[in-house]
């Protein structure tokens, strides 16, 4: 994996289209897989864990063109999934291996093996397996089920209620895709609150699926070509764009707008938290494209005080949290950050590296249980710091460099392809 090597800049200044959301990209591919008839995406992502996604489906059949931030899939129906001859693998990401689980769990009579790198075989999958087995679902996998490999024999997935003991989207959006498969309605409640890309896209298809407060109701559709193909552009990602966001509320002669980005309410916590802040910023252009809202977001430099994250809002920002945490490194007052235990659960122990990292430039930072306390001093030294592979820590400290006192190296540069291949030729765009 490749380092480099930043100083501070003088200012920060300009205008930037961020890339295609992840998680509508991952869904945009999946869904209209199972759909009838074709569909173009435009502004999708085309990080390694979408590409991932693009992989898998073609090993099973579906006809996939990819171009730059293009995609044409040619859907095959909800039963028309090729059985692969081969392990599916699903590289880095969390989203292809448990959506694709959830999938293939309701497809009757096929039989696939999921893996991916090191990273994602030591991630916890119980979270998905056993409600699906709950399900009827027949899964098994290392570990009674904990790790991967994981391999799926479709079955009848049976409807009824399960509540969901935690908020995240990719167990809900695993629950719903076998649901789709069902010989009945499934009703879900509990922890509802996570991304809800899964239901607006499902809706947007013709799927009869209904949110009701914190419940979430899917009914199998009855007519064989449900799902219809959905066209659609893909909002700017509000995770890639919070890097942005923060860049310029920390530096001291900054504006950075991003345009074009996906204002979901379960996606945009990080906007809340800097609001409350203090950050200075300005929300124009809001419209709507296909199911998602989506606006123009401008940040300039602020003086940012420490707050309280924790609670409901956590889902909305579960993937901010190491840049947040650089901004509450130079706002002024203690930060609290709580309720974050899935950070533990990433493609590193977030909780431990960013502490790690924090120390290192000089902050003072504890790890907890759930989260970390990080007293805010206004400044960062350059440090040499690790991405351990995980795109978000790369990034976020590309952002702790930009106002770091002397030089300092990342190691590990490469991460970032995950989820934001162009970040670095964005960051000399608005470097002056």
């Amino acid at each position: 994996m490749s380092d480099m090597q930043f100083v501070a800049v003088p200012q920060l200044r300009g205008t930037l289209d961020v890339p295609g959301d992840k998680s509508i990209s991952h869904r945009a591919v999946m869904f209209n897989a199972i759909a009838e008839g074709t569909a173009h995406i435009t502004h999708f992502l085309p990080g390694a864990d979408c590409l991932s996604t693009i992989a898998c489906f073609r090993a099973m059949g579906v006809q996939i063109d990819h171009h730059g931030d293009t995609v044409t899939v040619h859907g095959v129906g909800l039963r028309g999934l090729r059985e692969p001859n081969d392990v599916l693998d699903c590289g880095n990401s969390g989203t292809t291996l448990r959506l694709l689980t959830g999938l293939l769990a309701g497809q009757a009579g096929k039989y696939a093996v999921l893996t991916g790198d090191a990273s994602l075989r030591s991630r916890p999958q119980r979270r998905i397996i056993d409600p699906l087995r709950a399900l009827g679902a027949q899964l098994d996998g290392r570990n009674n089920g904990a790790l991967a490999p994981l391999s799926v024999r479709g079955a009848t997935i049976h409807g009824g209620a399960y509540e969901l003991p935690i908020a995240s989207a990719q167990v809900k959006s695993a629950l719903l895709l076998a649901a789709l498969s069902g010989d009945d309605v499934l009703t879900l409640t509990g922890r509802t609150d996570g991304r809800d890309h899964t239901e607006l896209m499902l809706a947007g298809m013709g799927i009869d699926i209904r949110t009701n407060g914190t419940t979430v109701t899917l009914s199998p559709p009855a007519h064989p070509v449900l799902p219809y193909a959905l066209s659609l552009r893909v909002p700017g990602d509000p995770s890639s764009a919070a890097f942005w966001w923060v860049a310029a509320a920390i530096h001291p002669n900054a504006e950075i707008t991003t345009t074009g980005v996906g204002m979901n309410p379960t996606r945009i916590g990080a906007l809340e938290v800097l609001t409350a802040m203090g950050a200075q910023i300005t929300i124009s252009n809001a419209r709507t494209e296909g199911s998602e809202p989506v606006a123009d977001v401008t940040v300039r430099s602020s003086s940012l005080q420490a707050t309280t994250i924790r609670g409901a809002i956590i889902p909305h920002l579960i993937d901010e949290i190491p840049v947040l945490a650089v901004a509450a490194a130079m706002a002024h007052g203690q930060t609290v950050i709580a309720d974050a235990q899935e950070l533990k659960a990433k493609e590193t122990d977030r909780i431990a590296t960013v502490v790690a990292a924090l120390h290192a430039m000089g902050v003072t930072a504890e790890a907890t249980d759930d989260g970390m306390l990080i007293t805010g001093r206004g400044a960062l030294n350059g440090a040499t710091l690790a991405s351990h592979g995980d795109h978000r820590l790369a990034m976020a400290w590309a952002v702790a460099s930009l106002v770091a006192t002397g030089s300092t190296t990342i190691q590990g540069t490469d991460a970032v392809d995950v989820s934001y291949p162009g970040f670095w030729r964005d960051l000399q765009l608005i470097a002056r």
